[in-house]
């Protein structure tokens, strides 16, 4: 390997490593900026220092700057976002649908937390993976004794949903994590 390829990549992992520090380093030095500032104008003004009176003081003006900055600027873009998505109700069905989806996956309320082997089809013993979304369908009478599964498609973002007998049903006793990675990733991924 020729000297200039080896300085180009020394450089290109001095720069990546750059990258990577940056959102780190740049909030931490700023909140220490901020600690030293206002410890010296409090023993500046006052002519005394009182040990983490700085931490407090940064604590209560970022706590300030969050509050500020959530009813300024992210609940009017909000209000914005909601009055354009109220005009185009295809978008906002498609838009309301992947949040649900979102949250499903990774959200407080998880959705997908029981895994479960499926028989698609008893003649040929063909199963699928898929995650229970509602074990109670009786407010759909004609499908009483039937759950709703959800069926992730593999490198995609997307997937499918079954009225399945309950007798087809077959949990799996793993991670939900585990087992959606394991869809997700075509079966490759086994952790």
């Amino acid at each position: 390997m020729s000297s200039n390829k080896i300085i180009k990549r020394i450089f290109g992992l001095f720069f990546q490593g750059i990258l990577y520090i940056t959102p780190i380093f740049i909030p931490l030095y700023i909140m220490y900026s901020l600690f030293i500032s206002l410890d010296s104008q409090f023993k500046h003004v006052f002519g005394f220092v009182i040990p983490g009176l700085g931490i407090l003081l940064m604590f209560v003006l970022l706590t300030f700057i969050g509050w500020v900055g959530k009813f300024l600027i992210t609940q009017p873009i909000k209000k914005q976002f909601t009055l354009l998505l109220d005009k185009a109700p295809l978008l906002k069905l498609i838009y309301n649908s992947v949040q649900d989806l979102l949250k499903a996956f990774v959200g407080k309320e998880k959705k997908f937390t029981k895994p479960v082997l499926v028989k698609v089809n008893p003649l040929t013993n063909l199963e699928k993976i898929g995650f229970i979304t509602q074990e109670d369908l009786k407010e759909f009478d004609i499908y009483d004794g039937k759950m709703a599964v959800y069926f992730p498609h593999s490198y995609a973002f997307s997937g499918e949903l079954y009225i399945v007998p309950k007798e087809q049903i077959t949990p799996i006793d793993k991670k939900s994590a585990d087992v959606m990675k394991f869809i997700i990733s075509a079966g490759i991924s086994m952790s």
